[in-house]
């Protein structure tokens, strides 16, 4: 068993997983920063409060802390949207040039086919 365990940790994919799991983490907190120090000040300028995580909603007992979830909410989009640029961009990296297409070379049959059309051709003339 302990062998079996070894082969699948040695796997490649595991190994990709572990290391997008291990980036994914530092890449989330260069967000966080981005997203505490430069856009949360900003939409402060035009809502009037730089943290959204200190708006609450008191009813009775209860906090409901919804600034923070719009922190995480403006998190996630912008996490999203970096992705997909990242992605973008890989995506035309790693893309290959197409291929012009040749000419394909006609088969046998194509052959006598354009033959034949052209026989037919000369016969209506």
């Amino acid at each position: 068993m302990l062998k079996e365990f070894k082969d699948f940790i040695a796997r490649g994919n595991v190994m990709d997983l572990a290391v997008g799991v291990i980036v994914g983490a530092a890449f989330t907190a260069i967000v966080n920063s981005l997203v505490t120090n430069l856009i949360n000040p900003l939409l402060g300028i035009f809502v009037g409060s730089i943290d959204f995580s200190n708006l609450v909603l008191t009813v009775g007992s209860a906090h409901f802390r919804y600034g923070a979830f719009i922190n995480s909410v403006i998190n996630f989009l912008i996490i999203a949207f970096v992705v997909f640029l990242l992605i973008k961009l890989l995506n035309k990296v790693l893309a290959k040039p197409a291929e012009k297409p040749s000419d394909p070379v006609p088969s046998a049959e194509e052959k006598y086919l354009q033959e034949i059309v052209e026989l037919l051709k000369k016969q209506e003339k």
